[in-house]
């Protein structure tokens, strides 16, 4: 392990954070507010703190980054952004303790959206805007944006990309990765000014069209307002929204298939029809559980409906509605789709539609295997023989998931918390979604977690930003042996 091949490109990193901190200075400056000087504090120390990385240890031999780097890399590169995210917040004071602070940027780096801010109208503009710009940011993955507009640093790039793009497979659009990543971020910015656009057209100002779009199109769900997307009562931002939270959940691939003339290939991808039927059949039911309980008109509960299903399922965690109003059958809708999560090679979290898909087809073929115990059976996707060691990985990544869940919750629950609030809070913390149910539901904040379960949440989110296994790696013996 070159840790100072490591550390050198973690510095890189970190001066690229605060860079992208002038775009929050020059909203600061705009509104005058008092996020100014917390701002290019930050932006020193972190630059500072950068740059000293980056020229002390600079890169020497091959530039071929290994696999155990690359993890580190992530790993590292990731809780550095994070702290230096939370500067902005510690000086100015936006929050009581650093925890409280560094937990609000990794929930914004790793578009999760849990929050412990209770009065957020009342923060600094420029704040909120670097607060929401966190998170978008972490959508595409701060990682394949330094691949993208950093080439000089000689840094192995697929390595990298295995380690942040979540998702069992991620896909190489070009030969190179660097090329990969800038297709990316193109598609990535098309949709980002498609939605702020479409958002002005309906009448929010520039600062509040961005804060939304940074929500939407990362999955993220931090607001400028108290009540979220309910504040402003509008069915037109309602449905902008819905249709860029579906959109964002999808695989970015096909995005760029879809952009190149071959929508085609959207429609063969089993992954991204599974998507789309959970997401209208558990809208559909939602719709007509709320229709006469909830809501005397039918439109009006497949509105909320398709919102809070899209919300939930894409994991952006933006809300219309306190969904713990409603029936148990809408809820319990929303708490499996907490789990099942986006498509890989989406900016969404939880498990992702792909490994649900194909566990589900391996539990169908074991099924068929003791009907006819002699056939050669294989799990297919797309018409094409998935390789066994994909459906080990996504076997041990379900037993990690599930086992990681249960001890966080346990954790969480023996600090206090009552059983109910601490499943749900470690829910959607790994799960990248942000409000639960409980005492962390759509309508509260996290603010009143106790000291220890707040870091253990926040590893929860990194855990589930990093698809688990680039962090639990790092604990295992043999990655630090030679």
């Amino acid at each position: 392990m070159r840790w100072r091949y490591v550390l050198h490109v973690v510095g890189a990193i970190l001066v690229c954070v605060s860079l992208t901190m002038l775009t929050a200075l020059g909203f600061s400056s705009y509104y005058n507010d008092h996020g100014m000087l917390p701002l290019l504090k930050s932006i020193a120390v972190s630059l500072v703190a950068g740059a000293g990385l980056y020229f002390l240890w600079p890169r020497n031999g091959s530039h071929a980054m290994s696999h155990r780097e690359g993890m580190a890399v992530v790993a590292l590169g990731w809780g550095a952004a994070g702290v230096a995210g939370a500067l902005p917040f510690w000086f100015g004071d936006m929050l009581p303790t650093f925890t409280d602070c560094v937990f609000e940027s990794i929930s914004g780096f790793t578009t999760t959206g849990a929050s412990v801010l209770a009065n957020i109208e009342a923060a600094p503009k420029g704040l909120l805007f670097w607060r929401s710009m966190t998170h978008w940011l972490g959508g595409m993955g701060i990682i394949v944006l330094s691949l993208a507009i950093l080439p000089f640093l000689g840094v192995g790039g697929m390595q990298l990309y295995k380690a942040e793009v979540p998702g069992p497979v991620p896909d190489k659009l070009k030969p190179r990765i660097k090329d990969t990543a800038v297709i990316l971020w193109q598609v990535y910015l098309l949709f980002t000014v498609l939605q702020a656009v479409l958002l002005m057209l309906g009448g929010m100002d520039l600062f509040e069209s961005l804060c939304h779009t940074f929500g939407t199109m990362a999955t993220g769900g931090f607001s400028t307002r108290n009540a979220s997307v309910g504040h402003y009562d509008s069915v037109y931002f309602d449905v902008v929204i819905t249709v860029f939270m579906v959109l964002a959940g999808m695989n970015f691939s096909l995005h760029y298939q879809l952009l190149k003339g071959r929508p085609g290939n959207m429609f063969k991808d089993g992954e991204w029809r599974f998507f789309m039927a959970v997401f209208a059949v558990f809208t559909l039911i939602t719709a007509l559980v709320l229709w006469g309980r909830n809501y005397d008109s039918f439109w009006t509960s497949l509105r909320h409906g398709a919102f809070q299903v899209a919300s939930i399922l894409t994991t952006t965690g933006f809300a219309t509605q306190d969904y713990e109003l409603w029936p148990a059958l809408p809820q319990s809708l929303l708490l499996i789709s907490m789990f099942l999560g986006g498509c890989a090679g989406s900016t969404g979290g939880g498990m992702k539609c792909m490994r649900i898909l194909l566990l589900l087809k391996q539990v169908s073929l074991e099924l068929k295997r003791l009907i006819h115990p002699r056939a050669i059976i294989r799990v297919k996707l797309g018409g094409k023989n998935v390789p066994p060691d994909v459906i080990s990985s996504i076997t041990g990544f379900f037993v990690l998931y599930l086992g990681l869940f249960i001890v966080s919750s346990l954790v969480v629950a023996a600090l206090g918390v009552d059983l109910v609030s601490s499943f749900a809070a470690v829910t959607a913390c790994i799960g990248n979604i942000g409000p639960g149910i409980g005492s962390v539901g759509p309508t509260e904040n996290y603010a009143h977690m106790p000291l220890v379960a707040k870091w253990v949440l926040t590893m929860c989110m990194l855990l589930g930003r990093l698809e688990i296994y680039t962090i639990v790696v790092l604990f295992v013996p043999e990655y630090w042996r030679k």
